[in-house]
């Protein structure tokens, strides 16, 4: 008989900069979701990846002194290396630049192309760089991106076109009718936000960079990166290849999973797409919310350690896997803290878990040596826990077909929760105080231990080392651990093994200032890094690559008035300026300058000043633009002045 088959995807992770526990949210809970259908006997097949061209990337990896390839190929090293430490079943891992990928893209287009959905005209609207995304001026939010809340610019160029408008009643259709999209706060929002107000027509091709897929019949246009990124869940499985096998057994998929921030993409172009070349919808797309800190999306920490490397190693990789998938609110944005993440671990692992388990072994060894046979009738204390027990599969099964992770490992801390009550209301220390009692703790000690196995089996699909390990210490058989066994009573007579704890208590105060002197170490590692980056800049003298008169533009270069500088403290290298630039607020500028300036000779001098660089924090100061400096072969730097005696804020082009 043919097993059901369930295709689950991540999105394809862009490898713009470092990975963080927020990066770990989506593959996490769709390893669970993978690792659980393996586990109920279906056929499943894993998809996750990167998503590698684009003008982001392109402009990364130029300010990098490296190729686009170059840049990405060690960002998805480290991505495949955390994926193998977060113990991550996927079955394939597709990059946007492996050739195959590239070359279906391409037949793709040509295919829409000749059907006459995509067509060839000139674009001018809002372009925002980091989301890859054009947006019309109604639909920007106070003159910024909607998605990232970042600046956008003017973009004029000739560009390939793709027929959404057409596709509006289709759309519009999904999402009014069913659960397409999950959950139900994102369906209303992409329904009267983008797709009611009326489609417009796509961009889908770029000429101003071209790190990218080339247009086939047009080189030098590149394929606009979403919809290069959206067809990888096809072509990964062999969509407009020689070998469509793959895409035949699994497509659609049951599941595309990702943050709520590509909803848009994912819910309203991707099914367009899909549309437009006659191929079915997946079953389900899910935008599940942010992992939060001091009330925004996380990508940087203030005194929160959120590097998924040293957490691991600190505390397990399944404590970071069981605050991912139980302590943050699924689809919702849930927070993230040094403190929750140790009192989750104490609480909930070392608790309700791991003691459950110390105490319930313990008393098997010291009473009976193996598990025992349950004598007798069973009393009414045993009823509850015994019903949660033969429940639970079911229960799991029914959270995770939402999907809901977080009611999913509600449903097992439930049973453990009843199964500490359980010991508390027996008492099984007093009756193993003689052999009558011993009678009685025989059925407590298999009721208990009938629980725990049931939770560790399902755990097996969340907390993959956790779960085998209390399998060992219970000495479950292979053969029940499988979740048809839960149907049936565990064999006793297996010896236990107590061994050592599943989770050690930690000291709350102690942890916590621990972490704080890392997320210290850690950010002063990056402000040196910043700082060396500055002085760097200057001494730099390799060849750089050619830029046009539109790239030149970008830069805006102003006249500077120095009026205080001081050294900033424990940096040799650095002084901090504050510079007026004919504003109504001076700036405050860092500068690895030290070692050839004086402060005192920096007061009154007319320098030229980047003022439109992003703002970086170097040594706790946040620097706001740059001074330009010539560079010696030897090395010496010495600041660049206008000529001519220039007012402050004077431009310079």
């Amino acid at each position: 008989m043919e097993r059901e088959k369930y295709y689950i995807t991540t999105p394809i992770y862009y490898p713009s900069g470092k990975w963080h526990i927020g990066t770990c949210y989506t593959t996490v809970v769709c390893d669970a979701l993978a690792r659980f259908n393996r586990l109920d006997g279906k056929d499943v097949f894993f998809l996750t990846g990167t998503d590698e061209h684009g003008q982001k990337i392109q402009r990364a990896a130029e300010a990098a002194g490296v190729t686009p390839k170059q840049y990405v190929d060690k960002l998805v090293d480290d991505l495949k290396r955390l994926w193998k430490r977060l113990d991550i079943t996927y079955d394939k891992f597709i990059r946007t630049t492996d050739e195959y990928h590239e070359k279906a893209v391409q037949k793709i287009f040509e295919k829409l192309y000749e059907k006459g959905d995509i067509y060839k005209s000139e674009y001018e609207g809002m372009y925002c760089v980091p989301c890859e995304s054009f947006w019309t001026k109604s639909q920007l939010v106070d003159g910024k991106c909607p998605d990232c809340g970042r600046e956008v610019q003017t973009a004029r160029e000739e560009s390939y076109f793709f027929r959404l408008s057409k596709y509006q009643g289709v759309i519009e259709k999904l999402l009014s009718e069913g659960d397409f999209l999950m959950p139900a706060s994102r369906r209303k929002e992409m329904l009267n936000n983008f797709v009611k107000p009326g489609l417009q027509d796509l961009c889908v091709s770029r000429t101003s960079f071209d790190w990218g897929v080339k247009v086939p019949f047009d080189q030098k246009h590149v394929i606009y990166v979403w919809l290069d990124a959206l067809f990888n869940y096809i072509t990964a499985l062999g969509y407009a290849s020689d070998d469509e096998e793959l895409f035949k057994k699994y497509w659609p998929a049951n599941v595309h999973m990702m943050a709520k921030e590509i909803v848009r993409f994912h819910s309203v172009i991707w099914p367009a797409f899909l549309t437009a070349l006659d191929l079915p919808l997946p079953e389900k797309v899910f935008g599940h919310g942010w992992i939060m800190f001091d009330g925004g999306k996380m990508s940087k920490s203030k005194g929160n350690v959120v590097d998924p490397f040293i957490l691991s190693d600190r505390y397990g990789v399944d404590t970071l896997r069981y605050y991912i998938l139980h302590i943050v609110p699924f689809g919702e944005d849930g927070e993230y803290s040094n403190e929750m993440l140790v009192r989750a671990y104490n609480s909930d692992l070392a608790n309700t878990l791991g003691n459950l388990v110390s105490r319930t072994t313990a008393m098997i060894d010291k009473y009976f040596g193996a598990v025992p046979q349950p004598v007798g009738d069973d009393e009414n204390a045993d009823g509850e826990l015994k019903a949660l027990t033969a429940g639970l599969l079911d229960k799991v099964r029914k959270e995770l077909k939402k999907p809901n992770v977080t009611t999913a490992m509600d449903a097992v801390w439930e049973v453990l929760r009843r199964a500490n009550k359980y010991i508390d209301e027996t008492a099984p220390w007093t009756l193993g105080g003689s052999e009558e009692g011993k009678v009685r703790l025989s059925s407590v000690l298999f009721n208990l231990a009938e629980a725990i196995r049931a939770c560790a089996v399902v755990l097996q699909a969340f907390l993959p080392e956790t779960a085998e390990k209390i399998l060992n210490k219970l000495g479950v058989a292979q053969s029940e651990r499988t979740f048809e066994s839960l149907s049936k009573p565990m064999s006793f007579g297996t010896k236990v093994d107590k061994g050592a704890n599943l989770f050690n208590r930690l000291d709350i105060d102690k942890e916590l200032k621990e972490l704080e002197k890392i997320a210290q170490a850690l950010s002063e590692e990056k402000e040196q890094k910043a700082g060396a980056g500055a002085e760097k800049t200057a001494e730099n003298s390799e060849e750089k690559q050619e830029i046009g008169i539109e790239d030149f533009d970008k830069v805006q270069l102003k006249v500077g008035i120095v009026l205080d500088c001081k050294k900033v403290e424990k940096a040799d290298k650095l002084l901090c300026s504050t510079v007026d630039l004919g504003e109504e607020k001076p700036r405050t500028i860092v500068s690895g300058i030290a070692k050839y300036y004086a402060p005192e000779d920096m007061v009154g001098r007319k320098v030229v000043v980047v003022a439109n660089l992003k703002p970086v924090k170097l040594r706790g100061i946040l620097s706001q633009g740059m001074l330009l400096c010539a560079s010696s072969p030897e090395g010496k730097l010495t600041l660049l002045r206008p000529d001519a005696d220039m007012p402050a804020g004077s431009d310079i082009s």
